[in-house]
């Protein structure tokens, strides 16, 4: 059947706007309000923890419940896009720090401290993931924030082994790995609300971690000159 510029969207019960440009400044205009909502829901977050209700999210947007529900069909819809907005920051925080070190351990390190500087600096969001993570597609969020770090940074250590002359295999495996560990303790380090310090827990990790990956270097038939070269950055 036709449709007509009086039709009723179903998804909110408001009018469709004819099929011209006008239609398309409204769908630009519904966007733009939406990730204002989706705003004031992360500031809410902020300000009441990781329990923050759709009240409390409407009071921060200064709009009722039933204007909420038109954006986000329900609560569900409405923190994923949230976990969405959470996991941009935890690879926005970490690709620029894994993309400039260029030694082996400043890597590790750096990739460590990036993502438990995110914790440190919004504990909140961080314990939001956490306390949401049995929604299904809340965990397709984290699990993709976690793949999309781990090839990042499996990219950048399989530079590294071809420059010193040694296979690349282990790249990806130990990417996963490392992000893998790092989520674990940083879910540990938050619940016990931060009992040890950031750089003393990076130090900690680094020296952890960095021991088992300069055992395959010291194990490898390096040319001295490769070797003199990364004695510097030794633990």
């Amino acid at each position: 059947m036709r449709r007509t510029s009086t039709d009723v969207n179903a998804s909110d019960g408001t009018p469709d706007p004819p099929r011209t440009g006008r239609r398309d400044r409204w769908a630009g205009h519904r966007e733009q309000r939406r990730q204002e909502l989706i705003g004031a829901a992360v500031q809410a977050l902020l300000r009441h923890g990781p329990a923050v209700d759709m009240d409390q999210v409407a009071a921060t947007a200064g709009v009722s419940k039933p204007v909420l529900y038109r954006y986000f069909a329900d609560k569900a819809q409405l923190w994923l896009a949230v976990s969405e907005v959470v996991a941009a920051r935890v690879v926005d925080a970490i690709a620029p720090a894994v993309a400039q070190v260029r030694e082996e351990r400043a890597l590790v390190e750096a990739t460590i401290d990036a993502y438990l500087s995110v914790i440190e600096s919004e504990p909140s969001l961080y314990r939001f993931l956490v306390h949401e993570a049995g929604h299904p597609g809340i965990q397709q969020v984290v699990t993709g924030t976690s793949r999309q770090v781990a090839t990042g940074l499996a990219r950048v250590i399989g530079d590294r082994l071809r420059a010193l002359g040694l296979d690349a295999g282990p790249a990806e495996p130990w990417a996963y790995g490392l992000v893998g560990f790092v989520q674990a303790v940083g879910d540990w380090w938050t619940t016990h609300g931060q009992p040890i310090r950031r750089e003393a827990l990076t130090d900690y990790l680094t020296t952890l971690l960095w021991s088992g990956i300069e055992g395959v270097r010291r194990g490898a038939d390096l040319p001295p000159e490769l070797t003199r070269a990364h004695e510097r950055i030794e633990p």
